[in-house]
């Protein structure tokens, strides 16, 4: 047994299981999507579509908009 690959090798096992997914998870905002994007495209700000969101039971922070919007926009 060679010390120094099994640690090299326990190492990178460490670093990926470390590693976080950061696969696309379905967001509350999905639902309304399309609604968030309109309304923001008609000029509402990140505020009031936060809560256009609230009215629908929907409570978020100002940036998880502005961060959805963006993740929409980009694609």
């Amino acid at each position: 047994m060679n010390a120094e690959e099994e640690v090299k090798r326990l190492k990178t096992q460490s670093r990926l299981l470390r590693k976080r997914s950061y696969s696309r998870r379905k967001s509350r905002l999905d639902r309304y999507g399309g609604e968030i994007v309109a309304l923001r495209k008609a000029g509402a700000t990140y505020t009031e579509i936060q809560r256009w969101l609230r009215e629908r039971r929907i409570k978020v922070h100002r940036s998880t908009v502005s961060r959805y919007i963006e993740k929409m926009n980009n694609g």
